[in-house]
């Protein structure tokens, strides 16, 4: 059976999804450049995806430590977002592939390490 927090953390998911491909997307169009539209992107997406996990998800309150954690995965995450946007850019010429492709394993990464580390 799915929890209520998983199904939560899900639907937060998405939302911030839209956020991070919208803002990268609309960034693109307006040729920003493809390493500043994903940095817009994931900034703004990481910003709502913060904010709803620890007011909404996790219930936490928000430490030094909570945000050191976050941090931490954040860098984690990003890192692994550019492998998959620059290798998508080289091999389709299109950093969207590579985009959706990197969302399950951060999405991943984000809910073991938020139920289990950043707001424990």
């Amino acid at each position: 059976m799915i929890s209520r927090q998983f199904i939560i953390y899900l639907t937060v998911g998405v939302l911030s999804a839209i956020v991070d491909i919208g803002t990268m997307q609309l960034a693109l169009w307006f040729d920003t450049g493809i390493n500043l539209a994903v940095t817009l992107g994931y900034a703004l997406g990481l910003t709502f995806n913060y904010l709803c996990h620890q007011r909404i998800t996790f219930k936490a309150a928000t430490t030094t430590a909570t945000v050191v954690r976050f941090g931490l995965f954040v860098l984690i995450n990003y890192l692994v977002t550019l492998v998959f946007v620059f290798a998508s850019v080289h091999w389709f010429d299109a950093a969207m592939p590579g985009k959706l492709a990197s969302l399950p394993v951060v999405a991943i990464i984000g809910f073991l390490g938020g139920k289990y580390w950043i707001f424990k």
